[in-house]
């Protein structure tokens, strides 16, 4: 049973999102309702100065000046409100996706500490607490590349084989998911693809792709990785048989902080990140990323494409 402590920043949570959101709404009725209202006096001090050619059109011109205004700041006051429920949101999954695993460490290393335990156990806890270490280490650093990304770092690019990468990626997948081979599966080309590009940036969009394709395949998991030659790119399909995405939502799941609101797709933990790095490094390398889908309950396919270095 989780305790108490960590259900309170939950409980505040929803209460600031359930006041910004009545207060939200209160100024879009305002807005609304302003607009309304300008619009009934510009077609009011129409009838009535209809005889009167110059105060009509200077009145009609005025209320026109306001009535923009008014949806301008309407449109702006909806912006800012999405935009900030996805940061509420983004908080809110940073803050989960930090504190479980460190409740989980905290909770073996008591266990070890208060009681004595046998050798399978206590290699049990540390597998455990290793895992829960590298989902921290993988939250800080989505976290970290989110707030330098944009801001001109250079990258240090070397020719690397991509098929090697993705293998070692893949190999970091299976142990940082509990996944056999059978449950996510590589397919090579039979010659090697090579790729000009920084190793560190493209391995975390790899990574982010497969943890992405794992995380939404729900308890059956079957994800399969292809990298091929493609009309001279070098191409690597992430296909999974998971939840699937939304026609709507195709081009948006690249979008910071935005995450998939399928039903299905509700409880799947993460900071709405993972999808928007590899677009910024796809794009850091010359290359894309879009995603495929036959739509919820159908799987998806998530495709990394990127210039072949000549050289």
């Amino acid at each position: 049973m989780m305790h108490p402590s960590f259900l309170s920043p939950l409980i505040d949570y929803n209460r600031s999102m359930t006041g910004r959101q009545k207060a939200a709404a209160t100024f879009l009725v305002l807005g609304i309702l302003l607009s309304v209202a300008a619009v009934t006096l510009n077609i009011t001090w129409i009838i009535t100065n209809w005889s009167n050619g110059w105060r009509m059109v200077m009145g009609v011109i005025f209320f026109a000046l306001i009535i923009a205004g008014l949806i301008t700041y309407t449109v702006f006051l909806v912006r800012e409100i999405r935009r900030n429920e996805q940061q509420d949101s983004f908080l809110h999954a940073v803050t989960h996706e930090l504190k479980t695993p460190i409740a989980s460490i905290r909770l073996y290393l008591e266990t070890l500490q208060s009681r004595e335990v046998d050798e399978v156990k206590r290699a049990d806890f540390y597998r455990t607490m290793l895992a829960d270490t590298d989902r921290l280490h993988n939250t800080v650093e989505q976290v970290l590349r989110a707030g330098y990304d944009g801001t001109g770092r250079k990258s240090s690019k070397t020719r690397m084989e991509l098929d090697a990468l993705v293998c070692e990626c893949a190999e970091l997948a299976r142990k940082r998911h509990h996944l056999e081979e059978a449950n996510l599966s590589v397919k090579l080309p039979s010659q090697p693809l090579m790729v000009l590009g920084d190793t560190e940036e493209l391995h975390s969009a790899v990574v982010n792709l497969l943890d992405n394709a794992v995380k939404y395949s729900g308890e059956s998991v079957q994800v399969k990785v292809e990298v091929a030659n493609v009309e001279g790119k070098a191409q690597v399909r992430v296909i999974d048989e998971g939840s699937g995405i939304p026609a709507v939502e195709l081009k948006k799941v690249f979008d910071r902080f935005y995450r998939v609101n399928a039903r299905s797709t509700r409880q799947v933990g993460g900071t709405g990140l993972g999808l928007y790095l590899v677009k910024n490094i796809a794009k850091r390398h010359g290359g894309k990323v879009f995603a495929e889908s036959a739509g919820e309950g159908k799987g998806s396919v998530f495709t990394l494409e990127l210039p072949l270095s000549k050289t």
